[in-house]
């Protein structure tokens, strides 16, 4: 009798403890929605994911600050030949964002010079 009673208070208390972990959760998703910080932490993470910067994408072709634009494109002809025969698809991606970020740079810079 005893471990019956035992057994309805935890399965009462657990549903009822549930209930509330779940009615805090969705106000807490409330909140956020209405103060947009849900939407400014995902647009922070989408922003940070998509852009390279100038040190990573050298570091990805393996080059240096003084390598020239043909130097560039003859590295990563190499790299993305090699991710493409039996490599791997992220790499090969990676690779090719590498250059089009140093491509945006040498453009930008020759349109200084000019």
């Amino acid at each position: 009798m005893a471990a019956r009673l035992l057994a309805n208070i935890l399965v009462m208390g657990s549903g009822i403890l549930g209930r509330a972990v779940l009615q805090a959760y969705r106000k807490a998703i409330e909140n956020a929605n209405r103060n947009g910080v849900a939407n400014e932490a995902i647009n922070n993470i989408r922003r940070v994911s998509k852009t390279m910067t100038e040190q990573e994408a050298r570091q990805i072709l393996g080059i240096s600050n003084d390598s020239t634009w043909p130097e560039i494109i003859q590295k990563y002809d190499v790299l993305f030949e090699k991710n493409a025969k039996g490599g791997s698809f992220y790499l090969q991606s990676k690779v090719h964002r590498a250059k089009e970020c140093l491509e945006a740079i040498y453009q930008r810079s020759s349109q200084a010079t000019s």
